[in-house]
């Protein structure tokens, strides 16, 4: 069921080749055109609204062979505060259907919990970067699903971004600091190291490579994810689309998948 869901995403994504190349010929903006979109895409402290469906699907987890499918929900909303100061503020909102996860036939279904991130990003050239408090919220729906925690911690962002190239990383740790007390505490560090590349016609790819350390329970996973995207319109609405395979690297047997897909669905708000 999960994978027939993902294979819905997966050939949305298939339609931007027929379509983005009547979009790149088209009449843009200063600051609209694809590849700058691309850019502005690649690029985790742009002023620019988005917001991206990250669908994630993976087989083989666990010991039982599970499989886990995942739709995070991450609007991207950028505040000014001055000519030379915006606040991002970047919200993830995973809701999660897994099987065989937690024990042999079992199922759980629901939200898990949220990740919002403000980032103050000083407008920069060449070297972008923002600082700014990652926040645990836990708004899972089955005590399964999340950890009934509220953690707090500090993130990063590092890049260098020139016409067609995006390189850098994003990086957060966050410890908890209230919740239930019969939970273990969250102690966790998260950072995505990318690179891109775009051209004039707002296709893409690139590479990334997420690493989850698991301070409190000593585990680490690492994946690494080759990236192939594109721009188009859907009417009036800018669309970006992106597929790429998760490749699991390195991860204890309990929590590293065998293989993993990921389509990602961004709706792109230029005039924001």
């Amino acid at each position: 069921m999960e994978f027939h869901k993902f294979i819905r995403v997966l050939l949305g994504t298939i339609s931007f080749v027929v379509s983005y190349s009547s979009y790149a010929q088209e009449e843009h903006k200063p600051g609209n055109s694809p590849q700058e979109l691309a850019d502005k895409l690649a690029n985790p402290v742009a002023s620019l609204i988005s917001v991206p469906l990250q669908n994630n699907l993976n087989y083989g987890i666990g010991p039982y062979n599970g499989v886990k499918y995942t739709i995070n929900v991450q609007p991207v909303i950028p505040f000014k505060l001055s000519d030379n100061l915006n606040l991002i503020s970047r919200w993830i909102l995973p809701v999660v259907d897994q099987r065989n996860i937690t024990g042999l036939n079992t199922h759980e279904f629901g939200l898990s919990d949220a990740t919002v991130t403000a980032f103050f990003a000083p407008k920069t050239e060449k070297i972008i970067y923002g600082v700014g408090p990652a926040f645990l919220v836990p708004t899972a729906t089955d005590n399964l699903l999340g950890t009934e925690k509220f953690g707090v911690g500090p993130s990063v962002l590092v890049m260098h971004q020139g016409k067609g190239l995006s390189v850098g990383f994003i990086a957060n740790q966050i410890w908890s600091v209230a919740g239930a007390s019969d939970r273990a505490d969250f102690n966790q560090f998260y950072t995505q190291i990318f690179l891109s590349h775009s051209y004039k016609s707002g296709a893409n790819w690139g590479v990334n490579a997420e690493i989850t350390q698991n301070w409190e329970g000593n585990t680490t996973l690492i994946s690494l994810n080759p990236m192939m995207g594109g721009i188009t319109k859907f009417g009036d609405q800018v669309v970006q689309f992106s597929v790429q395979p998760l490749i699991p690297i390195v991860g204890h047997q309990a929590i590293k998948p065998d293989w993993g897909l990921r389509a990602v669905i961004s709706f792109v708000f230029p005039g924001s």
